[in-house]
This record gives structure tokens, sequence and C-alpha cells, in this order.
């Protein structure tokens, strides 16, 4: 008898399409039906997704992808992580009385990314027209989808804020007054006519190439960026902090950025070569965790055992420590990851893991960084501890904070993406008027203090916490991950993808495994909070694993079943048969395929 699991492996050889909405994942299915590749079909799913999850990802979000074409026989990253504005300045934020930058509304806003993300997948690696990708999204947007329970919730709890501060979101959000019930049919009309809009500006050229680059600039260049500078001139909304404040995003920010196409950073555990974004994302605590698992005998652990767990929570405890003090936007200085990643550095790190769980932040020191250990070290204990710098009168608005969808797609021919869209949450910003989408809040990943990797600069990539997988099996790629959940996303695929290394689990017996994580280090996320020490692990562990973990001295909060995690992936084998699964947690997610 093989293993009971959720739901079946998908398995197929024509395509396989797995995202964290059944619907999404119908629609890329669709594309790949009328011939589009991965790439066409990837960019499809991501617009749906921010009809139908409002809450976890939109229009004015960001990007990143890691992808395979067979064309080009590369892995490469798609980085559509918007930088910050020319008026983004420490100076100006602390002059705002800033001490953190918020969560939440217009200061927080760094150049929206998706939008040129997905045309610039489009363009250089998908088949099929900017209207084609499009009309998907467009009919969910007019003609309405089924509203998640969560995305009622969220606009429900919003509701009185929306009334009283974001005006825009009210008229956006409850039409008419009043929330949309759990499961009734939500329409965004407005955004539809921003969609059609694009397309139409689209279309006034002759030529795939000549429309998607019309569509970029009808966003970036064109009426798009002037409704949002519009906007911007004249707002002032409230946000966490409590205060009022304007935006710095202008118009010219908005032209004179596109996405960009670079090599990911990589490391080969066993048999596999895992590609990661480069460290202006939070990609390498993955690889830097392997580094430090490989002198280790995973395979000889119970998967769902407290040795497991231990080893895999203390390595990721000094990888992320090395994240706060090394990571940032590359082309704003220079990133050690070569020597993170070394086996020199990592053996020094690895005698840290001891029988006890760590209390500490344990950033490793590299010779020529010790004064950038020490700054970000003074600043976190100042500003990062239990609970919030002060108590924000907005407090109701950072427990809303959004989270993140992905996808991933492996086609017929073998080409493969894996992508983690987020931001622009309903929740994050106030819908800019005449285009029914919000902006992002990926600044509140910048710090207010001079010297630091991830200090706010005009022009710098927030170290952002989006972190799309893609894993080759002895040089063919062959496995695309992933997963929402802001710190934790790289905390749930690095246990999925050790047990499917180690213990020759299928993928959704993978995915079905309870998950776990850790809160020790600093969120990316406002008020920044840390708990020293703390674990996450999900009730089917068992009684005995979770009594073991606390005699270890890790302070264990129990979740429920099926509550902690929201994997998806999708595999090709050297014979081409296709692969997919998707996480049962929170019933959304799906994988479908033939």
């Amino acid at each position: 008898m093989s293993e009971f699991t959720t739901r079946p492996e998908i398995l197929g050889t024509f395509g396989v399409v797995t995202s964290t909405h059944w619907i999404a994942s119908a629609v890329g299915m669709s594309i790949l039906e009328k011939g589009g590749n991965a790439f066409d079909a990837a960019v499809a799913t991501g617009f749906v997704l921010q009809v139908v999850e409002p809450h976890l990802c939109g229009p004015g979000g960001d990007m990143p992808a890691i992808i395979y074409s067979k064309k080009t026989d590369k892995v490469e990253v798609i980085c559509a992580q918007g930088p910050a504005p020319a008026g983004a300045t420490i100076e100006h934020y602390t002059a705002e009385g800033l001490k953190l930058i918020p969560g939440d509304g217009l200061l927080s806003t760094v150049i929206p990314g998706a939008f040129d993300g997905w045309m610039l997948m489009l363009l250089e690696y998908g088949t099929m027209s900017v209207r084609e990708v499009l009309e998907p999204a467009i009919y969910y947007a007019e003609h309405g989808h089924p509203v998640l329970p969560r995305v009622s919730a969220t606009i429900k709890g919003l509701a009185d804020f929306f009334a009283k501060e974001w005006p825009t979101s009210h008229e956006t959000w409850l039409p008419g007054g009043s929330a949309p019930e759990p499961h009734s049919n939500f329409r965004n009309p407005v955004l539809a006519e921003t969609w059609k809009r694009i397309i139409s500006e689209a279309e006034a050229v002759t030529g795939r190439d000549n429309q998607v680059q019309a569509a970029r600039d009808a966003f970036y260049r064109g009426f798009v960026a002037e409704a949002i500078d519009t906007y911007l001139k004249t707002a002032e909304v409230m946000d966490a902090s409590g205060q009022k404040h304007k935006g710095v995003l202008t118009a010219d920010d908005m032209a004179n950025w596109s996405a960009t196409i670079e090599a990911p950073q990589t490391f080969d555990y066993h048999d596999w070569t895992v590609a990661k974004t480069p460290a202006w994302g939070q990609g390498p605590v993955l690889l830097q965790s392997l580094a430090l698992l490989k002198g280790f005998d995973l395979g000889a652990m119970d998967q769902a055992g407290p040795d497991f767990i231990h080893h895999v929570v203390e390595a990721m405890k000094l990888a992320y420590a090395d994240r706060e003090v090394y990571y940032g936007d590359p082309e704003f200085g220079q990133i050690p990851t070569e020597v993170l990643l070394s086996e020199s550095y990592n053996a020094e790190r690895r005698k840290l893991i001891g029988a006890n769980a760590s209390m500490e932040l344990r950033p490793g020191t590299i010779p020529g960084y010790e004064r950038q250990v020490d700054a970000t070290m003074a600043m976190l204990s100042e500003f990062s501890g239990k609970g919030s710098v002060y108590e924000p009168t907005m407090a109701h608005l950072t427990e809303k904070k959004g989270d993140t969808v992905h996808i991933d797609v492996i086609d017929r021919w073998g080409n493969m993406v894996s992508t983690t869209p987020s931001g622009g949450w309903l929740q994050s910003s106030p819908i800019v008027p005449g285009l029914g989408f919000a902006l992002n809040s990926r600044a509140q990943m910048f710090w207010l203090k001079d010297g630091l990797p991830t200090s706010l600069a005009p022009g710098k990539r927030p170290r952002t916490t989006l972190t799309p997988s893609l894993a080759l099996y002895q040089g063919r790629p062959t496995l695309a991950f992933g997963t929402p959940g802001g710190d934790q996303q790289d905390q749930w695929q690095l246990p999925f993808f050790l047990r499917y290394v180690h213990h020759g689990k299928n993928l959704q017996a993978s995915i079905d495994a309870p998950l776990f994580h850790t809160t020790h280090f600093p969120g990316s996320f406002y008020p920044r909070t840390s708990e020293p020490g703390h674990i996450m692990v999900e009730a089917g562990f068992g009684e005995a694993t979770i009594a073991d973990l606390r005699r270890r001295g890790h302070q264990v909060t129990v979740a429920d079943h099926w509550t902690v995690g929201r994997l998806t992936a999708a595999r090709r084998d050297a014979d081409g048969l296709l692969r997919a699964a998707a996480t049962p947690r929170l019933m959304q997610a799906y994988a479908v395929g033939r």
C-alpha cells in the first residue's frame, strides 16, 4: 500500500501548474492547453492571483522568479523587486518623526515591480500576446470571483478604518458600504478597465514584442504612472505609526526603472544544486542552512522527530543571523556570499549547533566586516524586542499585514517557473483612484540607520522575503518549489526539501508532513519583533517530540494540525514525466496537470 496523502501527487507528461488558489492553477493549465508555454502560463496565473487573492498580492506589488528556459538551457532570476524612490532618504523619513518605516501607508511604498517583471517574462521567454495573458484576470475582475473567507474577514476587520482613513479602499472593497461575504461573487470593475486600457494601448502598435513593450510603457511611462503620481502629490494618509504621511514615489521614479534578468545564487547539496535569488532577497539563507546541515547525517534522523527539528532550527538561527548582518542589495555594497557558503566558514559555524536551543542571535564575523557586525547588532538590540518599539495606535493594521502567493509551472518542453509574487495587498496601502489597485509596503524592510546593507537609500532594493526555489538534480533542472509566508518562506521550504532529498517521499507526502519554524531572529516586517528561542510546531509531530524539544530548551508554541506552511512544488523527471503537488492547508492551493 502506498502512503496516504491528502491529495494525489499529480502526474502527467503534457504540463503541470500548481499555485496557492485553484482558479489560478486552472487558468495556468488553460494557457498550456491553448499552446502557451510555462512562461505564458505563469504570467496569466500571476495576474489572476492579483484578483482572487487580493489580500496576498496585487498589481502594485513585487515579484521574483527563478526560471529555466529550454531554449537557452539556463537557470536565471527575474528581479521585479522595485527599488526605493529618489525621495526615500533616511533624512526625510526621520524628519517625519519615524524610527521605523511603517508596515503600510504611502511612505512604505517602493516602485511597483510586478507588472514589469511579468511583461519581461512574457517578452523574453513567452509566446503569447498581452491580451491572451491578461484576459483571464480581466474576466474575474469584471464578472466576479468567489471571495475567500480570509479576504472577507480582512475587509470586515478594516471596514471602519477604510471608511475613516482610506476612502478609496472603502469604495473598492466595500461597494455599497458592506464587506463581501465569504464565497459571494466579488468584482473589481475599475481594475478590469485598467487592464483593458493597457491592452488597447499595447494593440495600438503591431508585433507581439512591440505590444509587450507598449504595455510596459503604459504602466511605467503612461496613464498608470500618471494616476499614481497625481494621487501621491496630494494624498496624506494614516499608517501604522499612528500619524498621517505623504508618499515620495513619483512618475519619474517609475519611468526610469525596469525589471532585470540576472544569475541565481546556487549551492550544491548531495546530488542537488539549489538555485535562489542573490542577497537582495533572503534566498541565500536556505543555501546557508544547507551548507551547515551538510555536516550532519539527516538521512538517519526521523523526519518527524526532535533531532531533525532541532538541527534544522539551530542551523536556520545561524543562517538568519547572518542574513541580518550581511544581506542587502549587492549593487550598494559587497555581500560576502561566497564566504557565507564556503565549507571553511560553515565548519566553524556548525560547531555552534549544540545539544540545547540557542537563545542568542549569533552572526559570524567575516574579516573586514567587523564594524558592520557591531553596527547591526547594536541597532538590533535597540530596535527589535518582543513587542514594538512604540505602541502604534494603528496596531490593528499591523496585525493584518499581508502575505504572499506562489506559482510553479512546468510545460511539456521542460521549461520551468518558480515565482513568489507579493505586495500591493488590499491592506497595505489605499487604492489609487481610477486604477483599482493599491501600492506596496516593501520599504518597511529598510532600516533608518546609516551604514548597513539594509539602510534606506534611493534606488536600493529592499531585502525582500520573497524567495522562490529551483533545484537541479545531477545538473538537470528538476524541481520548482516555494511558499508564501514572509520570514517563514525558506523555513518551510527547507524541511520540505530535506525530506524530499533524504527520505524518498513523493512531493505530496513531503508537503503534507508536519511543519515548524522559528521567530528567534528579528522579523522583516514592521514592527520588527523577535522571540529568542521560540519555535512553532504543528500538533502533528506528537506529544513526545514536542516534550523532547522543550527539554532541549526550545520555547515551543503548538499550532493546530494543518495550519503551518503553504508549499507547492512541481518536478520533471529525466524521462519527461511531470509531477506536482500543493498544500491542503487553508484549503485553497491546488495542483493540476495531465
